[in-house]
């Protein structure tokens, strides 16, 4: 594999880890304060804090998940397997963790509202997470779908000579 090549991968594999440090950091130790904070300035919705504390962190499992099948696929990319049955799984396993995300998400957004706290700030980030959400599980499944039939016409190939 090319330098360039493989700096491209490295640059993106760095990208991925410091994603999931950031937003892990940001999971155990900002975000347990900034509930908190809300809490006690928002007192009539303390009994919301955990709940939604809960919720968010829950997300963090198959974002975590992602990213290491995200990583995986650059992996895969640089041992020149991109065309492998390996790659197309690791694809499915983004794809759904997105959509669990976003589900999740429209989930959280939906209890927010039917509680009367749904701040425009807070509402209008969740939306753009289940968006983003939406957005990657989509083109994951439509990366899915193409190298699983540039995997068929490999195969088709290797067959007919």
């Amino acid at each position: 594999m090319k330098l360039k090549e493989r700096g491209n991968t490295l640059f993106l594999k760095v990208a991925i880890f410091f994603m999931g440090i950031v937003v892990l950091a940001l999971c155990i130790y900002w975000l347990p304060w900034a509930a908190n904070d809300l809490a006690v300035k928002n007192p009539e919705f303390a009994y919301l804090e955990y709940p939604l504390l809960i919720g968010i962190e829950a997300a963090l499992i198959p974002y975590l998940f992602a990213l290491y099948h995200g990583f995986k696929l650059l992996s895969y990319i640089d041992k020149n397997t991109a065309f492998s049955g390996k790659s197309v799984k690791s694809l499915s396993f983004i794809k759904y963790c997105a959509a669990i995300i976003s589900a999740w998400y429209v989930i959280g957004f939906f209890f927010v509202i039917s509680q009367d706290a749904g701040q425009p700030g807070v509402l209008l980030i969740a939306l753009v997470i289940i968006f983003a959400c939406f957005v990657v599980s989509v083109f994951a499944a439509v990366l899915q779908k193409l190298l699983k039939n540039a995997i068929d016409i490999q195969e088709e190939n290797n067959l007919t000579v």
